[in-house]
């Protein structure tokens, strides 16, 4: 009897914590559905390893559901599944599943660290982490594990529009050899021996 009750303990809480990562991911969904459609002029710094790439700016196009458009004269390094793509992926609720792991403090901020894991078997996305501010309800990290393009961090900032949980600035750190690069710097990057770490900010 005893050992039947301390089951049900670890099941109810298990439940619990499950309960409260799906409610912390669903309040980022409501806020970031409240924008059908954005524009945004971006200056873009890419970071290779012993490459050059000239800073650029571009235009990024966003409307409700999936449509996602970036405008530039020069090479634009921008990984969508840090864009676009993840606001996609969070907002079909019924394709994944979500799982608290503790808490972390970044910088002032003690953020609930949440590890979403899709439910369908043709998904590119293998595991998403989220450190999130339950307060705010604000994305401040993500790290997206995909089949095509290894891992991707993210570091978010927010200004005037976080309200709608749109950063005004990110910083996402790659791992070059996986990441689809434009073939002209890929042909570089092939011809060198390099770390393969990069870093873009928008």
């Amino acid at each position: 009897m005893k050992h039947l009750f301390f089951i049900s303990i670890l099941l109810t809480h298990f439940i619990s914590r499950a309960q409260d990562a799906n409610e912390l991911v669903k309040a980022v969904r409501i806020k970031l559905e409240k924008v059908t459609d954005y524009s945004a002029n971006v200056h873009i710094k890419a970071q290779v390893p012993m490459i050059k790439i000239d800073e650029v700016d571009a235009q990024v196009f966003y409307k409700q559901p999936n449509q996602m458009k970036v405008e530039s004269k020069g090479i634009a390094i921008l990984p969508k599944q840090g864009l676009g793509e993840l606001n996609n992926f969070l907002t079909n609720e019924k394709a994944y599943t979500c799982a608290l792991n503790g808490y972390k403090m970044l910088g002032d901020v003690k953020t609930a660290v949440v590890s979403v894991l899709p439910l369908t078997e043709n998904s590119d996305v293998i595991l998403v982490k989220l450190w999130i501010d339950p307060v705010k309800d604000l994305i401040l990290q993500s790290q997206i594990t995909s089949k095509s393009n290894g891992t991707l961090d993210v570091d978010y900032f927010y200004g005037d529009q976080a309200k709608y949980g749109l950063p005004y600035k990110m910083i996402f750190t790659i791992d070059v050899k996986k990441f689809k690069l434009p073939k002209s710097v890929a042909a570089d990057l092939h011809m060198t021996s390099i770390k393969e770490v990069s870093k873009a900010v928008v």
